[in-house]
């Protein structure tokens, strides 16, 4: 009875899988002009590849191997910071939000004060 119904279950659940993946209407942003110029652009990149001799193609990769390091080792070291006229507002905010932030205590015996302290304080209500 139990193999049954966790059967039974199981191709429920397959099928409203299906159905939900068959019902997919979710819009393309990409145009059909703008679609048929990227496979253009891809069989013409594909064209010149099969023309490419093995050295040729050999030193491709390494230039995009070289460009893909360069790339990563950039954002390393700089990150993603804002740029322009946000730059500036941002760093203000944050400096402004975090001057409010309470200090860290320094060892366990001024937590404990400080939470004592916290707890015997009336609330108001």
């Amino acid at each position: 009875m139990k193999t049954l119904f966790a059967t039974a279950v199981a191709a429920v659940l397959a099928l409203g899988a299906v159905g939900a993946i068959a019902d997919d209407k979710t819009p393309s942003s990409v145009t059909p002009e703008e679609q048929a110029k990227m496979k253009a652009d891809r069989a013409a990149a594909k064209e010149a590849w099969a023309k490419m001799t093995p050295e040729e193609k050999a030193a491709a990769k390494k230039a995009r191997k070289e460009q893909k390091l360069k790339q990563e080792s950039q954002a390393e070291k700089v990150g993603n910071p804002p740029s322009g006229p946000q730059k500036a507002a941002d760093i203000a905010k944050t400096t402004a939000a975090t001057k409010s932030d309470p200090k860290a205590l320094p060892d366990a015996k001024a937590k404990q004060e400080a939470l004592k302290q916290q707890t015997n304080k009336p609330t108001g209500q």
